[in-house]
C-alpha cells in the first residue's frame, strides 16, 4: 500500500466510524429492506382490506377470492425479509463468530445492494394495493371476471420480483 492509503486506514479505524461504520451501514441498508418493504406490504393488504371490506358486507361469500387479493401485496414484505436474512447471512452475523470487520466500503455495498428491494418493495406494495383494491370492485360488479384483476396485480408483482432478483444478485457478488 501507498503512504497515504496507509495513513488514511490507521486514521479511519481509530475513528467510530472507521471500527463500527462498515457494520453499521450494511445493517443499516438490510434493515431498510425488510422495514420499508413490511411497511409498502401494511400500506397495500390494508387499502385492499379496506375495499374487500365494503364488499364483504354486502356479499359474505366472495371472502375467499376477496382475501386473495389482499393477500398479494403482502408479498414485498416477505422479499424484503428474504433480502434483509441473506445479507446478514452474507455478512457473516449468522455464524457465531462475533461481529464481522466490515470495511466501510463493503458496508456500503450491501447498503447500495438492499436498496432495490427496499424501494421496490416499498412503492411496488402501494401500487398493488391500489390495484388490488380496484380488483375488488371488478369483483364486486362482475364476480366473473375477478381472474382479470389477479392479473393486474401480477403485472405490479413482476417489479417487485425484479427487485429482489436486483438486491440479490448484488448481495451475491460482495466480495468478503
Amino acid at each position: 500500500m501507498t503512504e497515504l492509503a496507509q495513513m488514511f486506514e490507521l486514521q479511519q479505524s481509530a475513528t467510530f466510524f472507521g471500527s463500527w461504520g462498515g457494520l453499521a451501514l450494511a445493517l443499516l441498508g438490510a434493515g431498510l429492506a425488510a422495514v420499508l418493504s413490511g411497511i409498502g406490504s401494511a400500506k397495500g393488504t390494508g387499502m385492499a382490506g379496506e375495499a374487500g371490506a365494503g364488499l364483504l358486507c354486502q356479499d359474505p361469500g366472495k371472502f375467499g377470492k376477496v382475501m386473495i387479493l389482499q393477500v398479494i401485496p403482502g408479498t414485498q414484505g416477505l422479499y424484503g425479509l428474504v433480502v434483509w436474512f441473506f445479507a446478514i447471512f452474507r455478512m457473516g452475523l449468522l455464524g457465531g463468530d462475533g461481529l464481522p470487520d466490515l470495511t466501510v466500503q463493503q458496508g456500503l455495498q450491501y447498503f447500495v445492494a438492499c436498496m432495490p428491494m427496499a424501494l421496490g418493495g416499498l412503492f411496488s406494495a402501494i401500487a398493488q394495493g391500489r390495484v388490488a383494491a380496484g380488483s375488488i370492485n371488478i369483483l364486486a360488479k362482475k364476480p366473473d371476471d375477478w381472474s382479470k384483476g389477479m392479473v393486474l396485480c401480477v403485472t405490479v408483482e413482476f417489479y417487485a420480483i425484479l427487485s429482489l432478483l436486483a438486491s440479490m444478485l448484488m448481495i451475491i457478488n460482495i466480495s468478503k
